[in-house]
């Protein structure tokens, strides 16, 4: 409805009140701005992409993932879980879903970003990726860029996107992680782990321009640890490299949390007081209190990126 339209319904409208108003002796209703109101729809709220990254393998990526994003959604919170492993995806076993298509299907046209939505407990959303597929894991970048900007084709906007990425360095961690609001780090007490997390750190600050991270302390002993690994990493990133990396908490070793693995769910929801449970709900509390993203308008794609133009003018 355009506004020249919109202008002539409303006086058209109008006319037809003020007469019914004389009539019954009552104050005429302002149509124009009715008319108005219904020709600018109220803006979409804009989601919050995070990327949980990490580097190497086995570091716990999956798992945060997916209990951040279940204590987000048992918050109240509208969240829909990317699985951007490609060709090695896992967060649907992770929570027992049997998806029937996957980023494949969305790729060559056969469904949208809305068919491919698997609802878990909570509410939590899923787009699984597919798993023993090789085409996915050989995706170009333009494949890539489609991924991410199907999200803006999404009937009902979240309020979190999280984006569970893959281990290594490859373009498809990189361009996934880099297209987010906010870069999540995982890492755990072992050498490579911190190696490969700065080697991420290095890569998406100098070749994606992203300085602002965020790091998890996964399967440490106490927070005393929790907070040296935070120190090791930022001590060598500060020195050589532009970017700031901020502490968001830990995950501690807790056997429930294995268990829960073992019965295909998350350890939030099966045992919310354990642990490993109690500081997954911590870690969403932070992401709650995270001000606005930083929307620098880098010339790199992103998450809702034409959403974010409507609403601020890019």
């Amino acid at each position: 409805m355009n506004s020249a339209f919109a202008m002539n319904q409303a006086i058209g409208l109008e006319g037809m009140l003020r007469a019914l108003a004389e009539r019954h002796g009552s104050k005429p209703v302002q149509a124009h701005d009715q008319a108005f109101g219904l020709a600018t729809p109220p803006p979409r709220k804009r989601c919050r992409a995070i990327a949980v990254a990490g580097g190497k393998g086995g570091v716990g990526k999956t798992t945060v993932s997916v209990n951040l994003g279940m204590s987000l959604a048992m918050a109240g919170h509208e969240v829909i879980l990317l699985d951007a492993d490609m060709g090695l995806a896992n967060i649907d076993v992770l929570l027992g879903l049997t998806p029937t298509r996957h980023i494949g299907h969305l790729l060559d046209g056969s469904c949208s970003i809305e068919d491919l939505l698997l609802t878990g407990p909570h509410g939590l959303k899923v787009v699984p990726a597919g798993s023993g597929t090789r085409r996915l894991a050989q995706l170009s970048n333009g494949e890539h860029a489609a991924v991410i900007r199907a999200f803006d084709d999404l009937v009902v906007t979240p309020d979190y996107l999280l984006v569970d990425t893959a281990a290594g360095l490859s373009d498809n961690v990189a361009m996934f992680a880099a297209a987010a609001d906010d870069v999540v780090m995982v890492v755990c007490d072992e050498p490579a782990s911190l190696t490969d997390a700065y080697a991420m750190l290095k890569v998406l600050s100098r070749d994606f321009g992203v300085r602002r991270f965020r790091m998890v302390a996964n399967m440490v002993r106490n927070a005393g640890e929790a907070r040296q690994l935070h120190q090791k990493l930022a001590r060598v990133s500060d020195r050589f490299l532009d970017v700031a990396l901020e502490f968001m908490g830990m995950v501690p070793h807790d056997e429930r949390l294995r268990q829960a693995i073992k019965r295909q769910s998350a350890v939030v929801d099966l045992w919310p007081s354990s642990r490993s449970g109690q500081a997954f709900k911590q870690l969403a509390g932070a992401v709650d209190t995270w001000g606005e993203p930083e929307r620098l308008g880098l010339d790199r794609i992103a998450f809702f990126s034409r959403q974010a133009a409507a609403a601020t003018g890019w």
